[in-house]
């Protein structure tokens, strides 16, 4: 039961001591009226627009987690569009992400993953966005940080791959001319694939991987070889 977190770090906002101009119109989902605030400077509220935002309860919640509670989509991304950054978190290492995906919001977990927020970040049980999904039954927001998870995994082996190709003192000579063209020209593959397939699914990404990890396992062998080895063609 979601009141297990009350008053913790997804469950329901406490009722709050004032009115904070920005909190009817957050979570109705008025987006003009929080960009009035955020962009007229003729608003009375607008110096202390942010402020009023991120201000936060006694476990360490501003007003974008009750905004995500209520699934209000369209005032994460105008709030994104001020340099509101989307990856604070509670005191007991709670995310957007977490609070979307305990109340089911598939909409808000998909424009907060859009607004690259951490979906590999933990609480202090250890619990992922999709762990806290799972635990509550929101199958759709299981399936779907699964499938954010699976492009992450292949975006980051990527970044890593060229990061090491590209790292001298990883590199130490191991590698000749040819297994750096044939890294980073398998890496642009991967990365043109990213960016032009259509609708890929979550085995989808996790094939692409796969054939990445197995093009570089040589690689990956010969970089794990002391130098001297290699230079001195001696069997490793």
């Amino acid at each position: 039961m979601l009141c297990s977190y009350q008053p913790e770090d997804t469950g329901e906002p406490r009722e709050p001591e004032y009115s904070n101009p920005l909190l009817r119109p957050a979570l109705t989902g008025d987006v003009e009226n929080v960009q009035q605030i955020f962009a007229d400077p003729e608003d009375p509220d607008n110096e202390k627009a942010m402020q009023l935002l991120m201000e936060k309860d006694i476990v360490g919640r501003d007003l974008l987690y009750p905004t995500c509670m209520a699934g209000q989509s369209a005032v994460i991304r105008a709030l994104a569009k001020y340099g509101v950054l989307m990856k604070d978190k509670t005191s007991r290492g709670y995310t957007l992400l977490h609070c979307a995906a305990a109340w089911g919001q598939l909409d808000t977990l998909k424009t907060l993953v859009e607004l690259e927020a951490d979906i590999l970040a933990m609480t202090y049980q250890d619990e992922k966005a999709r762990d806290i999904a799972c635990r509550y039954a929101q199958t759709d927001c299981v399936e779907f940080l699964e499938w954010a998870e699976a492009k992450q995994a292949l975006r980051m082996l990527i970044t890593h791959v060229q990061a090491t190709i590209a790292d001298p003192e990883k590199v130490q000579g191991r590698l000749n001319k040819e297994d750096k063209n044939m890294s980073l020209a398998a890496c642009r593959v991967k990365s043109d694939w990213l960016e032009n397939t259509k609708e890929p699914t979550k085995q989808d990404f996790l094939d692409q991987k796969q054939q990445l990890e197995d093009i570089m396992l040589p690689i990956f062998t010969k970089l794990a070889t002391p130098p001297s080895l290699i230079r001195t063609n001696l069997p490793v």
